[in-house]
């Protein structure tokens, strides 16, 4: 599951990585950004792309079937991150993994407002107060940190 998965940027190697068999949900906002990422899947040849148009707050596009639950540097771009935590909760599998990717909380000359960005402490107390265990945080290059959760 790719929550807001915008226009593919990470969709499309998803999709690239688990083949055929796999399957690769994205979950988007923006209807235009997903006929971006399904221009991209059939130029392509990849046809294990599910897409759908919503808000992450209000879609939870099945219960319990997620090996991967991922937020591509966009945790802190929902308007109620802890509800998108919790129905990335319900989709995950006892066994899943939730991804967070994002921002750094430090200034620098790329990336969204300083203002905007959780840094990775407060990002993982949403994630544990959604009913996960942080199982790592780590930094992922010099602008972005990565956590890894498994539902409790």
């Amino acid at each position: 599951m790719d929550i807001g998965c915008g226009d593919g940027f990470f969709a499309v190697p998803a999709a690239r990585l688990v083949g055929d068999k796999g399957r690769v949900y994205g979950l988007d906002i923006d209807a235009e950004a997903l006929d971006r990422l399904n221009q991209k899947a059939e130029k392509e040849g990849l046809r294990n792309l599910n897409l759908k148009v919503g808000e992450a707050e209000e879609t939870v596009l099945c219960e319990a079937c997620a090996d991967m639950v991922f937020f591509g540097i966009n945790l802190h771009d929902f308007r109620n991150p802890s509800k998108v935590l919790m129905n990335a909760k319900r989709m995950l599998k006892p066994t899943g993994r939730l991804i967070d990717l994002d921002w750094k909380r430090e200034p620098m000359k790329i990336g969204p407002p300083l203002q905007r960005r959780f840094s990775d402490k407060k990002a993982a107390s949403l994630i544990k107060k959604a009913g996960f265990m942080i199982n790592a945080v780590k930094e992922a290059g010099p602008y972005h940190y990565l956590i890894v959760a498994r539902p409790e």
